[in-house]
């Protein structure tokens, strides 16, 4: 090893569902919408000034920010954007999580957060969810460096009462919470409205799941105005020039655009319930999914070998090695065609297993 390698930092990387590009192929492993995006959305790209992209893009992505902010009935200055999700976490992991007091989240639960903690060196531990993978509430009463949850969780789809969030929030007054709500439009309730009772709560949504926009990388934080200035400040310390013109622009007509997108979100929560009632006639079990996908395992089949199976005959779902979850698939709800094509090769594999 060079004497120059020593320095470079080193951590296991996040690893995402595969992106496979074949033909005829039903994709349900990384829970992306089904659906396109909003019709203006595609208005908006089509008839773009392209003579604007020799310009840097508004670093304060002002028309999103404020579309945002008039959806959710919150000022302007409550609202941060980033490049999904994933870019809005990492930023908040960056500049709330700062302690020397270890921060906490399930230990089965979205798999970048350790890596952010890594990266960050931020200590962290992971409290165990039960067996029926809920997540305890006193488990996250003890002195800590912050807290972050999803709600719905993932990969186990299960979505807490508000009541649940109160609960954790009443008893950590002394750091920033984090609900991670990337599933919520399909059918929890938003912890957005408990913002102005609790100053240190953080919620972070996303465009990539419930308004079909993955590509454009959208996703966004509300929050009290002091935790979004703090996330200003650290993101126009590292890249001023964060969202692109294009993603700006055609983010703002998939908020304006709520037919659409409830009607969307909709259709997906009715696909899920008939695909619940399938999975149930097959033999599966799984928790109530209120998000996107189902968590779902069988008792008489090797997920493992299902999930192969499933992949050699072009169906995509998702499965970890990790073996507090191997035994079950996570199955992103396409549309009622791919859902039919899953399950016909679902039945294939048990006729000659």
């Amino acid at each position: 090893m060079g004497a120059w390698e020593k320095n470079i930092r080193k951590v296991v990387p996040y690893v995402a569902g595969e992106q496979p590009k074949k033909p005829n192929m039903v994709k349900l492993n990384t829970n992306e919408c089904p659906y396109p995006p909003a019709p203006a959305v595609e208005a908006v790209i089509k008839n773009m000034d392209t003579d604007e992209f020799r310009l840097y893009p508004d670093q304060t992505v002002g028309p999103l920010v404020r579309a945002l902010a008039e959806f959710y009935g919150v000022s302007d200055d409550m609202v941060f954007v980033g490049v999904g999700s994933d870019d809005v976490i990492a930023n908040a992991f960056l500049t709330f999580f700062n302690s020397d007091k270890p921060i906490l989240f399930p230990n089965i639960t979205y798999s970048f957060y350790p890596v952010w903690a890594d990266l960050y060196r931020i200590p962290y531990e992971t409290p165990a969810v039960d067996s029926e993978f809920r997540i305890n509430p006193s488990d996250y009463y003890k002195e800590n460096g912050g807290i972050i949850f999803p709600n719905p969780n993932a990969p186990t789809s299960i979505c807490e009462p508000l009541s649940f969030v109160e609960d954790i929030m009443e008893h950590n007054k002394d750091s920033v919470v984090i609900v991670d709500e990337a599933y919520i439009d399909f059918g929890g309730k938003s912890a957005i409205s408990l913002i102005d009772k609790y100053e240190n709560m953080l919620v972070v949504q996303t465009f990539s799941k419930s308004r079909s926009m993955a590509g454009m990388r959208i996703g966004f934080a509300i929050g009290n105005k002091k935790l979004i200035k703090a996330m200003q400040d650290v993101k126009y310390s590292i890249n001023s020039y964060t969202m692109n013109m294009p993603s700006i622009q055609a983010g703002v007509e998939a908020v304006k655009d709520k037919e659409y997108f409830e009607k969307t979100t909709a259709k997906i929560v009715a696909t899920r319930e008939a695909s619940k009632k399938r999975l149930t006639e097959l033999g599966f079990t799984y928790p109530d999914s209120k998000a996107n996908f189902i968590f779902a395992t069988h008792k008489d089949y090797d997920m493992t070998d299902m999930f192969k199976y499933l992949r050699e005959k072009d169906v995509y779902v998702r499965h970890w090695d990790n073996p507090l979850i191997k035994d079950y698939l996570r199955i992103t709800v396409g549309t009622d065609a791919e859902m039919d094509r899953l399950f016909q090769v679902i039945e294939e594999y048990m006729s000659i297993n």
